[in-house]
């Protein structure tokens, strides 16, 4: 499976609930198992089968906070996109397949709408008592992770 935009972000993108410029929003990431039934209707961030912390103090529900955004583009470009920092968890036991991007802090952060997209890993990703990173394509009009074309 492929990664997912929601459909709920772009209702919300177009209604102008979202600002990924540094300083704008607030955006997370969270990580959930392979018993997450993933679908571009999900519509909000939630903890069924979101991943657990086997040891350590690694990963708390709702996950990290999505840092360096920003939205490259502009009038000349034909292609807008925005990137983020790797993500990681220290010291952390768990096992992943999913990640939901959603926001947080914003005009889209309602109890119906705050999903942005799935991240599709492919297969279980796991770590015992060491860093889960989830890191991110390079930054580019044919490489990011949320791209508008």
């Amino acid at each position: 499976m492929a990664n997912i935009i929601n459909s709920v972000f772009k209702d919300q993108l177009l209604k102008g609930n979202h600002n990924f410029q540094s300083g704008g929003d607030t955006y997370k990431i969270a990580l959930y198992t392979t018993s997450r039934t993933i679908a571009a209707t999900d519509s909000v961030y939630n903890t069924t089968n979101e991943a657990a912390n086997a040891s350590g103090s690694g990963y708390s529900a709702a996950g990290n906070t999505l840092t360096n955004n920003g939205v490259t583009g502009g009038s000349s470009a034909t292609t807008a996109y925005i990137d983020f920092a790797y993500s990681s968890w220290t010291s952390v036991s768990t096992t992943a397949r999913y990640a939901l991007i959603y926001q947080s802090s914003g005009g889209a952060n309602t109890a119906t709408a705050n999903a942005v997209c799935w991240l599709d890993f492919g297969g279980n990703f796991s770590t015992t008592a060491g860093t889960f990173t989830v890191q991110f394509p390079g930054a580019g009009t044919s490489t990011a992770v949320i791209r508008l074309s």
